[in-house]
């Protein structure tokens, strides 16, 4: 760990909050905090506007977004409007429509190009009130119940401590403070790599539904899917997910690998005819990760810091805002001297909605959700339960597929093999 000698440290700087990151996570945590009065700090390692992926939302973060108080600054944005997902797979097609849902709440929300949106909710940070800093990393950490310290260098190499009641890990897939207290440790979901780019001139034909996420199957591997999330003026983010060996094997280099998969697929490849890249074919690989415990002595993480486990279903940003919502309100009863028990009021709570997106994205690469899925005649009742958890509901107790999502799910694709859809 990369700490200061204090005895010989410069002089230390103070504040009632420190976050590390200022993507969404680190936005809304500043943003509500800073609403309650608090002295809020965002130490980002980036430049915003920045490229990241993730673009496609889930309903459950709009309820998160108007709890902090940046919906407004969001929805500025015109962002494409997002109503569910389509699927399609050797020429079959099917549709999830999140307005038809179990659990009650918004069943809309948007696809969104994150430089532009993860711009707008940090403005609107600043705006309440939270400071924001670019171009600083964190180097060391010391956890500590009342006092923890950061360690901060610039990009001129400058560097300093701040001393904070309270840190918040924000930070990503840079998971820092996962690496500075030795809470890291592998995901034990399967090492999976994506191809993907931005794309200009894409309309579609009359069944290209714009207001929905399309998911498609490889019509050989069902462990191979596909993404297209539409943006305004005929602009879409698409990418290709696979294990890394059948990445490689697809082509010479990650472009013809690209190519290759996406012309396998006959749907993805009637709809990218004409359309133009813009932006170089880029490749992520082993995002999925976890750590043993999301809270400590005077810090909590959150989002992609702590866990993160797929994009199939677009989970990332809905677990991240989710976090972050949990843990703001008990920073502030910690800091006004109430007793907090980050384990039953944090963790545990959103380790159980993580749990419900970990059961329907191995039920995804084991073959049952798709059954389901494709299944032409599926209860409505049951079709709305998993609506609900697929708009981003994983923490409804009143659903019987949050409550055990496993079972639940392996009995419904038993009984879709069947040809019969009984009621959970």
């Amino acid at each position: 760990m990369d700490t200061f000698d204090r005895t010989s440290s410069p002089l230390v700087e103070h504040t009632d909050v420190a976050i590390i990151g200022g993507g969404p996570s680190g936005a809304s945590a500043a943003a509500w905090l800073s609403r309650q009065g608090l002295d809020v700090r965002v130490f980002e390692r980036q430049h915003f506007p920045r490229f990241s992926i993730g673009e496609s939302l889930l309903p459950q973060c709009m309820v998160h977004l108007q709890t902090c108080g940046l919906l407004d600054a969001a929805r500025a944005g015109n962002f494409q409007p997002k109503n569910g997902a389509a699927f399609c797979w050797n020429g079959n097609d099917a549709a999830i429509d999140f307005r038809e849902k179990f659990t009650p709440g918004p069943g809309t929300t948007w696809q969104v190009e994150r430089a532009d949106f993860d711009q707008r909710l940090l403005d609107g940070a600043r705006e309440a009130g939270a400071h924001v800093e670019h171009g600083i990393s964190v180097t060391g950490f010391t956890p500590d119940a009342r006092q923890p310290q950061i360690d901060l260098r610039d990009e001129d190499g400058a560097t300093r401590r701040v001393s904070a009641r309270f840190v918040l890990d924000a930070s990503g897939y840079g998971r820092v403070l996962a690496r500075l207290t030795e809470l890291d440790c592998p995901s034990t979901l399967p090492t999976r790599g994506a191809l993907f780019t931005h794309v200009e001139g894409l309309y579609g034909d009359d069944d290209y539904d714009r207001e929905k996420i399309l998911i498609g199957v490889h019509p050989e591997q069902d462990d191979i899917w596909y993404w297209l999330i539409p943006f305004p003026d005929g602009r879409a983010s698409v990418g290709v997910v696979a294990g890394i060996d059948d990445l490689d094997a697809a082509g010479d280099d990650d472009p013809a690998r690209y190519r290759a998969l996406m012309n396998a697929e006959p749907r993805f490849a009637e709809l990218l005819k004409g359309v133009t890249p813009v932006r170089d074919i880029t490749r992520l690989a082993g995002y999925s990760s976890n750590i043993e415990r999301l809270y400590g002595p005077g810090f909590a993480v959150l989002g992609n810091a702590g866990e993160f486990l797929d994009p199939v279903f677009s989970s990332g940003i809905t677990i991240a805002l989710d976090s972050s919502m949990r843990a703001a309100p008990l920073v502030m009863r910690q800091l006004e001297g109430q007793a907090v028990d980050w384990d039953a009021d944090f963790e545990a709570p959103l380790r159980e909605g993580i749990a419900t997106f970990r059961a329907f994205i191995d039920a995804w690469y084991d073959g049952d959700l798709q059954r389901i899925i494709f299944h032409e005649r599926q209860a409505p009742r049951v079709r709305e339960m998993l609506s609900a958890i697929l708009a981003g509901y994983a923490w409804d107790r009143d659903n019987p597929f949050v409550s055990a999502s496993r079972r639940r799910l392996k009995s419904l694709a038993q009984a879709c093999a069947l040809e019969t859809s009984p009621s959970p």
